[in-house]
């Protein structure tokens, strides 16, 4: 199963492919979306859009995972969080892939064993899971391990469609 991660934010949305078959997972891409402080916040949300929808395509993958929102103090930054990640989930929507969401404790607790982990320990065992020669950058660290939460929540279930009787 390919697994599209996503942690999004307006100035450097993460993403990252995964490839889970059982126990096994490897990394397949990873990368941020930069955009400098200086570009418009529309355009933003449109690069966002365009590069995960490039990125679907380029990799067909059979999930989209995006990390939830978490607790912000700012209205203003709880609004500009939404906004990147609707323009994620559009470019999955666009594609037919069903979007999944995880709170940051479970994914940072599915990766690390705590849920309060930070961000450097994160990086390095999403490195040792995935097999990387190194460890990724932040916001791709974190949609590499959102993918990897995924990759062991459903691990091991079967869901069958309900045979009529």
């Amino acid at each position: 199963m390919k697994i599209l991660g996503v942690d999004p934010s307006l100035r450097s949305t993460g993403f990252g492919v995964i490839e889970a078959a059982g126990n096994a997972m490897h990394g397949l891409t990873f990368g941020e979306i930069k955009n400098k402080p200086s570009v418009l916040p529309s355009r933003c949300l449109l690069d966002i859009h365009d590069q995960i929808r490039d990125c679907i395509a380029a990799h067909k993958p059979d999930a989209f995972v995006v990390e939830g929102i978490i607790y912000v103090q700012s209205a203003r930054v709880a609004i500009v969080m939404g906004h990147a990640r609707a323009a994620a989930i559009l470019a999955a929507a666009e594609a037919g892939l069903t979007v999944f969401e995880y709170a940051p404790r479970k994914v940072k607790a599915a990766v690390t064993g705590l849920g309060g982990a930070g961000k450097q320990q994160v990086g390095r065992m999403v490195r040792a899971l995935l097999g990387l020669p190194e460890i990724p950058p932040p916001d791709a660290a974190d949609a590499l391990a959102v993918a990897i939460c995924h990759a062991q929540s459903s691990r091991g279930i079967v869901v069958e469609p309900a045979k009529e009787i």
